[in-house]
Formats: structure tokens, sequence, C-alpha cells
């Protein structure tokens, strides 16, 4: 299996499978001389965590990081910090119920990557999707919190909820306090009350629904990205378009500008205090495929889970018609535990703009 890594200065390849012994990332290309252990890590790991809510799958995994390379001890912060070298990172499974899977052995999940999966490779593992599993993302927030330390203080990232099924936020509610408040991580608190209605009956219903998560990042500079084929939004859209379950990427006003004319899309500039004022943000914060300064923006659409008890119609690998109903233990909702992997799909991103920016015009 090819394409297990993305980035170019900063390159993160991950490994692992859901149900294997453990999975795991190796960073490379991490510069040297940065605060790095295990804690910060974690912190970010227990964000994304299953088990923390009725609302997402039960499957009990302590998601705990080690570092196995890429850290030594220094003499002069007292703590470990990165020495330049490929940045480890492994994550035990510890709560694997392969059994659950017994019954799609040989019977293809509608909506999953069971039929293709077989299609390319000829064999799959069938226990929780193996590869295709969204267990992966677990080495990708990994990943993400090592690029979070390439980017510094400077830069602030955040993600939110903003609609679940059909039911989206009010934007004159939202305040980024609240989404720690709610299993949600959504910043309108009206709204979450109302999703967890939705979601309870939803899942009764052995259903799913799906969801939109809007990411933002505060403090990049104006200048990272390449016009052509190096764009900024280009790269960023490939990353989050990766994370499983996505079918949709919005950077700024995204599908809405269509509907805008030229004087309403336009961001106007007026002369500030340290360069542009922007009078608004329809380009999502970048222009030509190179950042502007302003909050980077971006949008992702999750499609419903595709493991529910309701029974639908496919195939056997034999070709004969069954009717498939997924057992175990799935999220009613794959959007919500999304927040922290695209994060950290947008950390990962920007921290290999930043190197390849530094490396090209100091």
């Amino acid at each position: 299996m090819s394409h297990n890594s993305f980035g170019h200065l900063f390159r993160v390849t991950t490994w692992g499978e859901s149900h294997g012994a453990a999975l795991g990332c190796v960073v490379d290309g991490c510069p040297p001389g940065l605060a790095l252990d295990e804690a910060w890590v974690q912190g970010f790991l227990d964000r994304r965590r299953p088990g923390t809510s009725r609302f997402v799958t039960q499957r009990r995994e302590p998601d705990a990081v080690r570092i196995l390379s890429g850290v030594f001890e220094d003499d002069r912060t007292g703590g470990p910090v990165t020495t330049g070298t490929p940045v480890s990172l492994m994550i035990e499974n510890t709560d694997q119920r392969s059994k659950d899977y017994s019954e799609i052995r040989d019977r293809y999940r509608p909506g999953h990557a069971d039929y293709t999966y077989d299609a390319k490779y000829g064999v799959r593992d069938y226990r929780g999707g193996g590869r295709s599993s969204a267990r992966e993302t677990a080495a990708r927030v990994a990943a993400g919190a090592v690029a979070r330390r390439v980017l510094g203080e400077a830069v602030t990232l955040r993600g939110a909820v903003i609609q679940v099924g059909p039911h989206g936020i009010d934007r004159g509610r939202w305040d980024w306090s609240q989404i720690e408040s709610n299993p949600f991580w959504c910043p309108d608190a009206m709204a979450a009350a109302r999703w967890e209605t939705f979601l309870d009956e939803t899942r009764k219903a052995g259903s799913s629904a799906g969801a939109i998560v809007e990411v933002q990042a505060e403090g990049v500079p104006a200048g990272w990205g390449a016009p052509v084929y190096g764009k900024l939004d280009g790269e960023l859209a490939g990353a989050l378009m990766s994370i499983n379950a996505v079918k949709g990427v919005e950077i700024g006003a995204g599908f809405a500008a269509a509907s805008l004319t030229g004087e309403e899309n336009a961001d106007t500039m007026r002369a500030g205090e340290e360069g542009p004022a922007f009078g608004s943000n329809n380009n999502g914060g970048v222009a030509g495929g190179i950042s502007t300064g302003q909050p980077l923006v971006a949008r992702i659409a999750i499609k419903p889970t595709s493991s529910i008890l309701t029974p639908v119609e496919s195939v056997t690998r034999d070709g004969e018609e069954v009717e498939i109903r997924t057992k175990g233990r799935h999220d009613p909702c794959v959007g919500l535990r999304a927040v922290p992997v695209a994060e950290a799909m947008m950390a990962c991103v920007l921290a290999d703009a930043k190197l390849r920016h530094r490396g090209q015009v100091g």
C-alpha cells in the first residue's frame, strides 16, 4: 500500500490498523530544539479519544502515546526537546472486539471501503475496517501536536462543529468558550442542546447523521504558500479531504461565493497600522494560493457514519445479494470527533508551509 505519507519538508507517515497491536506516525523534518514530551501530545489525543460521551463510539481506548525517537533531554531547558531526527510516536490498541465484525467477513458494507480495498488489493482487514478505519486519525492528531510546536504560540488553531444533520448553529451566538462545555465542540449552547435530542433519537433508530466542522487558524502571517501548484488552500483542501468520511471542503465563503457579486465577494482593503486592513474574509485567508495574514478558515462536510444497525442491501464477496447491518460500537455522528483531527491536519499543512517559506525566502 502506497501513499501513507503527506507533506514536503514537514512530512508525516502514519501506520497501523484499527484492530492491530498499535498504530502511530513518524514525523520527518521537525526542526531541533523544540520542547516536546508525551504529556503535550497526550492533551490533544484526549480530545479525540473515544468513549467520552454517549454520542460517540463506546470503544474504551486510553490512546496513551509513547515517543520512541526524535527527542532528548536538554540540560539547558530541563526537559525533552526535538533533535531534528524523525519523531516516532506510537499508540497501542487495547480494546479491540474483532468478533463484532465476524458477520461481515465476506460481506461488503455500503459506504465503507470494504469493496474498494478488496478490488484493489485482493485482501482486506475486515476487523473494524483495518487501515481504512477512522482509528487511523489518532496518529494524525499526534502528528498535529508536533506541528503545533513548529508553529509556535503565534498561531492559534481552533475548530468547532457548526452543523449536525440538518440542524445548524446561530452564528450570532458563536462563543468559543462554549466548545469545551458540551460534548459536540459546539460554539452555540442552544444548538448543542437540540443536538442531544436529535442524536439520541438517531442512535436509538439504529441510524447515523452527518456534520459540518469549521476550523480556523489565527496568526498566520502573509506570505505562506505558493502560486500555481503549491497553493496553501489547495494543500489544505487535500489534507482535509483525506480525513475519513469527509466528502466536501470549503475555504472561506466556499460554495456560497458563487452566488455573490464581484463587489460583495471582494475582500476590500484600506490602510492599516501593520499592513492592509481587510473589510471581509470571503477568501478564507488565502489569495492566489498565498496567505493574506487574515484568519485561515475552512469547513468540512462529513457524511453519516456508514456503520449502522438498520439493515441495508449489499452483496457478498462471491456476488450473493444480502442485507447487512453492522454490529459493534460506532459513532452516531463521526463528525463530533473530527474537530481535533481537522485542527491537526491544518496544523501539519501550516507547519510545512512555514518551513518551506523559510527555506525559500529566509
